[in-house]
């Protein structure tokens, strides 16, 4: 990866981070401060809580291919500004609706896929998986970082400020992208970063992917709504002040990230994805019911939130590599669309169902249904095949004749290791899904060189 490479990609990871900071860091504090805003409701606040989701998951591919037409940097910078605008609006309101409102206007600042787009028009076919690793693991930490940091700032500039500061990072994010970020020398629809609309029936219709599909939906409605009953419950159980939930969110995020990452390797290294994929769901599961059955017990909570944060990361790391691995070598960026609007309506559904589970039952209410979730998500999970070990690579090829493409492409597909393969002559790239135990590299370097 070049200098140039390198600083683009974390610019646009610095300007994801901006929005996702915004939006976690709501999560711990979000509950009790909306319970005292005019008009509020459980269902209403849990609407409030996960309205976002609904806007993000509607508008993040329409923005991708808008983007296209007018370019990436005029598209982050409007989606942007009105998520500056909903988190004003959310900072000023004093009634629910009006948090609605602002809640849902943050979320049409859906700008995720085109800031990925953006990373794939600044760097080369051969570094684009390491540079999308980094705003990978920007996310993850941003997400981490959010949730310890809420409660503390709560406590400090309370939730209005929060808002507020969420606008501000919103203006950073367009300085980022106009000072620090290249504008491309050309626009191209990467195939591996961005979603095609032709090939959208041909992603919907693989099984499999729509059993990840259903896995993130489910992954972040139990995490949303959970963050419906889980505050109050720390601050019973634990006599927490507050303000004071990070001196538990912390250890506890600590301790996931560490037992995440062995069970990661396990999964990867150890060819045991399914295994470890069917006994991360059994973990949510039962963090959800020791949640019910014993949430007044201090001890009960705190292992059951370090359960419950050690099996969200493990899913957040794993369910895009499985995308990787199932998605046709040509649509990856396609199923990747799919499956983060899967993951953003998830959040929605978490808010609107937890809302209706907490009036109708309490807290209580809310990790029965949950745990309902958990094991029907564990039910389907289990009828899935054991994954290939397979990757994406990326080729270029430059400039193909027509005439010849099909026959490169089946000489492509005859190397040792290729599963797949798909070229994309506008592009001039050969997309190719690859074993890479018997990939063989320089055989594809010969045949394009010839």
């Amino acid at each position: 990866m070049t200098r140039l490479e390198f600083r683009s990609t974390a610019a646009l990871a610095i300007v994801f981070a901006t929005r996702l900071l915004g939006l976690f860091m709501i999560y711990p504090v979000f509950a009790g401060y909306a319970s005292h805003l005019s008009g509020a409701t459980p269902l209403l606040i849990g609407l409030a809580l996960g309205a976002y989701g609904l806007t993000q998951g509607l508008l993040q591919i329409p923005y991708g291919l808008l983007s296209d037409r007018t370019g990436r940097k005029r598209v982050i910078a409007g989606g942007l500004l009105l998520f500056a605008a909903g988190s004003v609006i959310a900072a000023l309101a004093t009634s629910i609706g009006g948090m609605l409102i602002g809640r849902t206007l943050q979320g049409a600042g859906a700008v995720g896929s085109v800031v990925l787009a953006l990373v794939a028009d600044l760097t080369r076919e051969e570094v684009r998986t390491r540079a999308m690793a980094i705003v990978g693991m920007t996310i993850g930490l941003a997400f981490a970082v959010a949730i310890v940091l809420g409660p503390a700032l709560g406590a400090i500039i309370g939730v209005p400020g929060i808002f507020w500061l969420t606008a501000g990072l919103a203006f950073a994010g367009i300085g980022v992208t106009y000072g620090l970020v290249p504008t491309p020398a050309r626009l191209v629809r990467h195939r591996d970063a961005e979603a095609v609309p032709l090939l959208f029936a041909r992603v919907i219709r693989n099984r499999e992917l729509l059993r990840l599909d259903l896995s993130i939906f489910a992954l972040h409605l139990i995490l949303t709504a959970s963050f419906l009953a889980v505050p109050p419950l720390l601050a019973r159980s634990l006599q927490l002040a507050t303000g004071n939930d990070w001196m538990v969110y912390l250890p506890v995020l600590a301790a996931s990230i560490a037992l995440m990452v062995p069970i990661i390797l396990l999964a990867e290294k150890g060819d045991r994805m399914k295994e470890v994929f069917l006994a991360t769901i059994a973990l949510l599961a039962a963090s959800q019911a020791v949640l019910a059955l014993w949430g007044g017990h201090a001890v009960a909570v705190v292992a059951a939130l370090t359960a419950f944060f050690t099996g969200f990361n493990v899913m957040e790391a794993s369910l895009p590599s499985l995308v990787t691995k199932i998605a046709p070598a040509d649509a990856k960026g396609t199923a990747t669309g799919i499956f983060s609007s899967a993951q953003f309506l998830g959040i929605f559904a978490g808010g609107a169902a937890g809302g209706l589970a907490l009036a109708a039952g309490g807290a209580g209410g809310v990790f029965v249904l949950t745990l309902a979730v958990a094991l029907a998500w564990l039910a389907i999970g289990a009828m899935m095949p054991r994954p290939g070990r397979y990757s994406s690579y990326l080729a270029r090829i430059g400039e193909v004749d027509p005439n010849t493409l099909a026959e490169l492409t089946g000489r492509f597909t005859e190397l040792p290791g290729v599963v797949e393969a798909v070229i994309a002559p506008e592009e001039g790239v050969a997309y190719l899904k690859i074993d890479r135990r018997r990939f063989d590299a320089d055989a594809l370097a010969r045949i394009i060189g010839a």
